[in-house]
Parts: structure tokens; sequence; C-alpha cells
């Protein structure tokens, strides 16, 4: 299941390192997260969106919320139609910046934030007419209790849908990604975060993440089926979804 990472070399659990590094890093994560995407985070998020507006689900939850991007552009993309996103974070940090932002655009009404861990989620089996997380799964503790419990609060049938970062293997995509992820990122993202682990976790997380048919295989033993994968940008990111 991959070598587990996590932010700080301290004895805390790596659930106390994330919810601590992303307190840490609130204050400048969303530029950050942008500038170093080139913006291209929101076309990824965008085509997650887009299969999951397929199902046309009513309540959705989107697990490792942070800042509330992924629910922010799903209602701006017309998902949920009607009803309502609710956006978990282990962070308060993140939470907080995302409740602003919220606010701000005048979305209390359509999205929830709600501080909770992912291995074991505030909610009554059968809850959510869909889940989805972006970037997130990697920061779990443990990823298979995690994707467990996702599938727990679904409704049967539902869909789960998964962004997150994987390897490219492709010349030169590969060689360009390596450099510009483990030099580039750590260098000014710990310049302007203040963090100094924060954006060398990032690239070590990746790399320890079991990518591709390793993750999908991960799924299928938490009781999904009918699971697919759509590699992005050359491998650099990939969409995993299955069905309840």
């Amino acid at each position: 299941m991959g070598t587990k990472v996590t932010p700080y070399s301290n004895e805390a659990s790596k659930k106390e390192q994330v919810a601590e590094m992303f307190d840490n890093i609130a204050h400048s994560y969303d530029f950050l997260n942008h500038f170093f995407s080139l913006g291209i985070d929101k076309l990824w998020r965008k085509k997650a969106i887009n299969i999951l507006k397929k199902e046309n689900p009513g309540s959705i939850l989107d697990v490792a919320t942070g800042t509330g991007d992924f629910a922010l552009q799903s209602i701006k993309n017309g998902l949920p139609s009607t009803g309502k996103i609710t956006g978990l974070d282990i962070s308060n940090g993140m939470l907080e910046v995302g409740r602003k932002k919220i606010t701000k655009k005048n979305l209390s009404d359509r999205i929830d934030m709600v501080q909770g861990d992912s291995e074991n989620m505030p909610f009554e089996d059968n809850t959510f007419d869909a889940t989805m997380v972006a970037f997130g799964v990697r920061n779990f503790q443990n990823l298979k209790p995690g994707l467990q419990d996702m599938y727990r609060v679904i409704k049967p049938n539902a869909l789960c849908v998964v962004l997150e970062f994987s390897k490219p293997k492709v010349f030169p995509i590969k060689q360009l990604f390596g450099f510009y992820f483990k030099r580039i990122m750590p260098f000014f993202g710990k310049l302007v975060s203040k963090d100094a682990r924060a954006y060398t976790y990032l690239p070590e997380s990746v790399d320890a993440f079991p990518e591709g048919e390793a993750f999908k295989g991960i799924m299928k033993e938490c009781g999904y089926r009918e699971i697919e994968q759509k590699m992005l940008f050359g491998g650099v990111a990939s969409i995993y979804w299955g069905r309840k």
C-alpha cells in the first residue's frame, strides 16, 4: 500500500501532523495551489465534476475539502443542481479560510463545512448521493479505512470520485514534473508559506501513494464496483471513480 510518509519528524500520528501542517499553511494555501499548478488544477476539478454531473446527485460529501475549492467550483458548475455540499476536513485552519470564502460568495445555504476525521466521519450510513475528494486521499493516515468510510456514508449505487496526483511515465513530462515538483515547488513553497516541510512532504506523499491499478485494487477491496481511471496531463494526475 506504499510507504507511509508524514509531514514532520515527530511522534504525533500522521493525521495530527497533517492537521498541523494545513493549519500552518492555510493562509497561503489557495495562492500557492493555483500558482504552482498554473490554474490547471481547476480544469482537472472540472473534469471530475463532469463525471459526477451525469449522476445528478442531490447531496454531496466533499472529503478533505480544505478551503472549499472543490465544493465552490462544483456549485459554480451546477453541481448539485439542487441540494447541498458538505465539506469535511481535519484542519480547522483550512475550514476557517473556506468558511470566509463561502460567506463572501453568499453560498452558506449551499455548502456546510464540518471538522472531522475521514476515517471516522460524523455521518450516518447511506447519507449522501455522492462523495468526492480532490488531492486529499494520500494524506489519510490509513487509506483503506478512509475509503471504507466514504463508502459507508454514500447511498447504494452512489458514486465516489477521487482526484489525485500520480507519477507521469512519459518523457519529457516525467523528467520536467520531477524537477518542478521536487526542486522548484519546495523552494518557493517554503518561501511563501514559512513551513519548511509542507512542500517537501507533497512530492514525498505522491511518491508513496499507490496509484493506478494498485489504488483501483484498494477501492475494490473496500467494496466499490465499476471502478475506472482517467489519467490527466500525461499522468500528472488521475481521476478514479467507483460505485457503491
